[in-house]
């Protein structure tokens, strides 16, 4: 079973607690945090001798204007990543393969896109998504920029709605 990847979100970590918790020996008012019993210590667990070098940094293109106002999710080997909406996020990963999956969501699922990517010791792999621009369509996602898939659909739906619009206008000023 593949351990799931390590997070700099700091305030999620997988060996550390639960999204939302503040990792162990820390505090948000600086005051350290009191360790639990199985709890681990800092430096135990799955991150202990991990080259933090190693990472797949995904480039999620667009922003809350021009694709959508919910950000895609992200899966990697099954696990969701907690992502800050677009942009770029560097992800700390052991070396090895590492599937990943990414979809938007509207009213539905869409813009499904998925990838494997291979990560030697010490590298850092560019991964970048574009979601579509409507909910017909899958995503796109690669080693290099994206484009979105779904413009000719688009400037298509916008232009019939125009023709219609001057249509109205020159019935409307025939008619008079």
């Amino acid at each position: 079973m593949t351990q799931p990847p390590q997070f700099q979100n700091p305030s999620y970590d997988p060996a550390q607690g639960q999204p939302g918790q503040f990792p162990q020996g820390q505090h948000p008012q600086g005051q350290p945090n009191q360790a639990q019993p199985g709890q681990g210590h800092p430096g135990q667990g799955p991150q202990q001798g991990m080259d933090q070098s190693t990472a797949i940094r995904l480039h999620v293109q667009g922003s809350v204007l021009t694709s959508s106002m919910i950000p895609p999710t992200f899966t990697f080997n099954g696990h969701k990543i907690p992502i800050s909406g677009y942009g770029d996020h560097t992800i700390p990963v052991p070396p090895g393969d590492h599937h990943i999956q990414a979809k938007a969501q509207w009213m539905r699922e869409y813009g499904q896109a998925e990838l494997t990517a291979s990560v030697a010791p010490g590298q850092t792999v560019d991964v970048f998504y574009a979601a579509p621009l409507h909910q017909f369509t899958t995503g796109s996602i690669g080693f290099e920029p994206q484009k979105a898939k779904g413009k000719g659909f688009l400037f298509g739906v916008l232009g019939v709605i125009f023709l219609i619009i001057i249509l109205a206008i020159l019935i409307g000023a025939l008619g008079s």
